[in-house]
């Protein structure tokens, strides 16, 4: 199985992204623990990560890209894998696809955490830092909404987005999630045939 998971600040998705993985025996990979192991272990890529971020930059989204498309190639990612904060944009989820494609190995699905914003307001509001207020936070969850709706556009056109309610308990989000595939027809997918591009999005990994 093969899964991205996807969902705004708030909405739990690593404490899902941990029971999914567990559950199905998946590895679950993490963007922003991928780019600190580079780092940490000093590989091509994190040397170039740690060039941008000793200057105060963003890593540029194409070394983001190439080290998830790498940690993919990895044995342990054979049986299956959970995608916990990659693709954050349809550039590099065409990069996902043409990789899987030629590995034929293409996703199964794309999971979208839902919350009502005031619910996430108060979820981010609890455990924000000092500065944080719910204008700041309202705004980072309208820029997440702006820039993540292709996204879910492009996974829905694929017949891969399943969108889950993640109110309630940890259990009851849990069996919605598990279900949902199942409850959920899915249609062909239609053939694409654009290639992949960059995109010009960083990552902070701090």
């Amino acid at each position: 199985m093969r899964v991205v998971l996807l969902g705004p600040p708030g909405a739990g998705k690593g404490t899902q992204a941990d029971r999914i993985a567990d559950r199905f025996q998946l590895v679950h990979l993490a963007t922003g623990d991928i780019l600190r192991a580079n780092v940490a272990d000093g590989t091509p890529l994190g040397e170039v990560a740690q060039a941008y971020l000793d200057s105060g930059e963003l890593v540029p989204d194409q070394v983001v890209v190439a080290m998830m498309l790498e940690r993919l190639t990895w044995p342990d990612c054979g049986h299956g894998f959970l995608l916990d904060g990659f693709p954050r944009s349809v550039a590099q989820a065409r990069a996902l696809d043409e990789h899987l494609a030629g590995l034929g190995t293409p996703l199964d699905a794309a999971i979208n955490l839902e919350v009502a914003e005031e619910e996430l307001l108060q979820r981010l509001a609890s455990r924000g830092r000092a500065d944080d207020n719910a204008q700041t936070i309202r705004n980072r969850l309208q820029v997440f909404t702006s820039s993540t709706r292709p996204l879910l556009d492009y996974y829905d056109g694929q017949g891969l987005l399943f969108s889950v309610a993640a109110a309630g308990t940890i259990d009851e989000v849990s069996e919605r999630i598990l279900h949902a595939p199942r409850d959920v027809p899915r249609p062909a997918p239609p053939v694409r045939s654009r290639p992949a591009t960059s995109g010009s999005e960083g990552v902070d990994i701090s």
